[in-house]
């Protein structure tokens, strides 16, 4: 068995795939899946040809269009590797980092207590204007350690558990029945935060893994794109609320990082919805705030009284104002935009 399996879910991607590719090139027990999902250019190709040129490593999958969520459906079920990592196929992995996280993963791999979850550093790069910033996880978790939540410190706003900063166990996805929509986008989130409560072992490494390419206009993060997507961010955004009720959640520590984290999507929700600014917008602004309080009045509760929530309650046009210029500062400051 590989130690890891890295699945890139890849939609027309020939212009930045190679590089994905590269990345990984070089480690006997990485086993690469690259999800070719209907693309229309040349990915099929490259594909197949990494496939030819590393066969022991490369396994090119082609299927039919379903989006990021469906590539990472297949790219789990495929999966022969002990741990499993999502690389989307226009961001790449460093390889000194890669080395050193391998190393961890293969004393767990054939140990007899499993480590479920493996988190690293990430890098916005900002390819187009020479700029990085480095997403670190030092003084929030215990160092090259196993541990569970409760031994967690203070994660900041800016420290969040993204996809790219995740490797599962492979197994422990399977068994968490882990299945994202298909033909939606950022269902990165519903893959990170639907597993967390039911993680009970932990380790983090020091290292800047994942490079996170970020800055064109295309992208999904892009903010005119996600004004165009906010139907499928309010998706997602119901889906995580379904995901846990409050009371469910084992740790106290996990259960206020996850009330934060969903705050975050209920603020993006918020803030695109009242930019909208028209009539059939803000009535959705009051749909996604009343179906949190459907589904966990316990979890309404705890997102509206922390600091992004209350933030999103300021009523009349001054108040929308500042929502829309508190969002604008948080994504200065914290380098996705």
């Amino acid at each position: 068995m590989k130690t890891l399996t890295v699945a890139i879910p890849s939609y027309n991607s020939e212009d930045y795939l190679e590089r994905a590719l590269d990345s990984l090139m070089g480690f006997e027990d990485i086993e690469v899946l690259v999800i070719d999902d209907g693309s229309t250019d040349r990915t099929a190709e490259i594909a197949d040809s990494y496939e030819r040129k590393y066969p022991a490593v490369v396994r090119a999958i082609h299927k039919e269009n379903g989006g990021h969520g469906s590539g990472v459906n297949r790219g789990l079920k495929e999966a022969e590797g002990c741990y499993f990592k999502v690389l989307d196929s226009d961001d790449w992995l460093d390889k000194k980092a890669l080395g050193e996280v391998l190393t961890v993963l293969r004393r767990f791999a054939g140990a007899e207590k499993s480590l479920d979850l493996l988190i690293s550093n990430y890098v916005y790069e900002r390819v187009l204007e020479g700029k990085q910033k480095v997403i670190s996880y030092k003084n929030a978790f215990p160092e090259n350690t196993m541990f569970t939540w409760e031994d967690m410190y203070r994660l900041h706003t800016s420290q969040n558990i993204l996809m790219h900063s995740v490797i599962y166990r492979t197994q422990f996805l399977r068994d968490c029945r882990l299945e994202l929509p298909e033909h939606t986008f950022y269902v990165d989130n519903l893959f990170v935060y639907q597993p967390l409560p039911r993680v009970r072992s932990i380790y983090y490494l020091n290292v800047d893994l994942y490079r996170y390419f970020i800055g064109r206009e295309d992208q999904s993060v892009n903010e005119n794109v996600m004004m165009g997507r906010i139907d499928q961010q309010l998706f997602v955004t119901r889906l995580m609320a379904k995901a846990w009720k409050l009371c469910d959640i084992p740790s106290k520590k996990l259960s206020s990082y996850m009330v934060k984290y969903l705050a975050m999507m209920m603020t993006i929700c918020t803030v695109f919805l009242i930019k909208a600014g028209d009539e059939e917008s803000m009535r959705k602004k009051e749909e996604i705030w009343g179906f949190l309080e459907e589904e966990d009045e316990e979890m309404y509760a705890a997102v509206k009284s922390c600091i992004l929530g209350r933030s999103m309650q300021l009523k009349g046009r001054a108040g929308q104002k500042i929502i829309i210029l508190g969002y604008k500062i948080s994504r200065k400051i914290y380098g996705f935009s």
